[in-house]
């Protein structure tokens, strides 16, 4: 029951049509066109646009997504909830520990998450931080009418999880599958994918690693009944479409990436100015210190030099004044008095020693 598959000769086809991406054609959304508020690097950047489509032919009473790591699908649908006023509410599902295909990380991307979600959805969202199996408990069953899928992609993995959340699908549900077009060694997504739309009204989507919709309720939705009817008969089309819009959204990624990149690139040179400048306040400061220690030296030598010089002065005015003293009339006329008391100081000095 697969509404066709979609080619090479497609995209490439797409990229020179500037007609192929119109806000006014059918089974698109004018929020399809719009840059995702929450623009972090993901697989699932791609497929931004047709996430705001289909939240609202849906119009879910209740989402869930199971796999949500940093959050950029699972936003990318709260938010056009919020712009489109539906009632919805949304559960998002993960251990946000991370596993062998997304990677293993730190705490700070459930933080991250949970900050957003409390800052901008918390009114009708909320995070189930554990197991998808764990997470059946907070469901009722034949409640969920949109569920994405996006956990461990190997095979058995991933048939658990939609075999296991099956009786929590709604009448009208439809189920997303993310990596369909992957068939790396450990991806399985696939082979259910090959399996289920054999069985199901389906579409999907190669870009993007790929994305199967999947019709699981009876009762689907008027806005989704006519995407698979015209699906069946225009796929390319609708991939174009798509394509079109989420390349645009990824082209929207790097620019801002690239942004952030210069304005890290700035601000890392904002800091070594900084730096630099502190440096040269600090060199310019010890410069004036030494200046000043210098003057003051200076000064304290000029000081020692007129003390010295005085000092000098004062030794040779003694000298001339000794001089004076002894060629004076009256040093000779004293000299046989003083040569009398010399003795008598030597001979006080013998006895003394007796």
């Amino acid at each position: 029951m697969r509404c066709g598959i979609g080619g090479s000769a497609v995209v490439e086809a797409h990229h020179d049509s500037e007609d192929a991406v119109r806000p006014d054609l059918p089974l698109v959304a004018r929020e399809s066109f719009e840059t995702p508020r929450h623009l972090v690097l993901s697989a699932w950047l791609e497929h931004a646009p047709f996430a705001a489509w289909i939240v609202g032919a849906v119009d879910p009473g209740l989402f869930v997504e199971l796999g949500t790591h940093n959050g950029f699908s699972y936003f990318q649908f709260c938010e056009n909830i919020v712009r489109r006023g539906l009632s919805t509410r949304a559960i998002a599902v993960d251990t946000w520990l991370g596993d062998d295909h997304a990677g293993f990380y730190d705490e700070d991307v459930f933080e991250l998450v949970e900050s957003v979600n409390t800052t901008s959805y918390s009114s009708f969202s909320r995070l189930f931080r554990g197991t998808f199996d764990e997470a059946l408990g907070e469901v009722q069953d034949q409640s969920v009418d949109l569920l994405h899928i996006d956990g461990r992609h190997g095979y058995e993995d991933v048939r658990h999880d939609f075999e296991t959340w099956r009786p929590k699908l709604s009448t009208r549900s439809v189920v997303l599958f993310h990596d369909i077009a992957e068939r790396r060694e450990g991806f399985g997504v696939w082979r259910l994918w090959e399996e289920l739309s054999a069985d199901y009204p389906a579409f999907d989507f190669s870009h993007g690693h790929g994305l199967g919709v999947l019709a699981t309720g009876q009762d689907q939705s008027p806005a989704m009944a006519e995407f698979f009817r015209v699906a069946d008969s225009s796929p390319a089309m609708i991939r174009a479409i798509y394509e079109g819009a989420g390349a645009r959204v990824a082209r929207d990624y790097a620019a801002s990436l690239a942004d952030r990149e210069k304005e890290q690139e700035m601000q890392s040179l904002r800091s070594m100015l900084l730096v630099t400048e502190a440096m040269n306040a600090e060199a310019e400061t010890r410069s004036r210190l030494l200046v000043a220690e210098l003057e003051s030296a200076r000064e304290a030598a000029d000081v020692a030099r007129e003390d010295a010089a005085s000092a000098a002065f004062l030794v040779s005015q003694l000298d001339l004044s000794v001089a004076e003293m002894r060629a004076s009339t009256s040093w000779r006329v004293t000299r046989p008095l003083r040569a009398i008391k010399d003795g008598a100081r030597r001979l006080r000095r013998g006895r003394g020693s007796d």
